[in-house]
């Protein structure tokens, strides 16, 4: 049963980049990176300091961590529909996560600047 659905899981993230995807350029250092990614956001919720809610979100991108071939750093730079975006850490959860069990898709947090 387990590989059923590791078979169900994988080719549920081949449509998504397939059919949900757009194509980006993924820049760290002097690499230029041009693939295809998926948008997302991330709601946040914080505190200031005098106990007021504070409600936000940052944009992401759901890359494949093997089509990407190295891990997004703090920093890098994400350029999709004309707009650019920097990876960014993420309330001490650092830049990144993986999406799914499976760990083949990076969450990439940023920032539009």
């Amino acid at each position: 049963m387990t590989d059923m659905l590791n078979q169900g899981l994988d080719w549920l993230g081949q449509m998504l980049t397939k059919h949900c995807s757009s194509q980006i350029i993924y820049r760290q250092d002097q690499i230029e990176v041009s693939i295809n990614a998926v948008f997302a956001k991330t709601d946040l919720q914080l505190e200031d300091e005098h106990g007021i809610s504070i409600r936000s979100f940052v944009w992401d991108f759901l890359i494949a961590s093997a089509a990407l071939g190295f891990e997004p750093q703090p920093g890098d730079t994400i350029v999709a529909e004309d707009k650019t975006f920097e990876v960014m850490n993420l309330s001490g959860d650092g830049c990144w996560r993986w999406t799914g069990p499976d760990r083949n898709m990076y969450r990439i947090h940023t920032k539009q600047i």
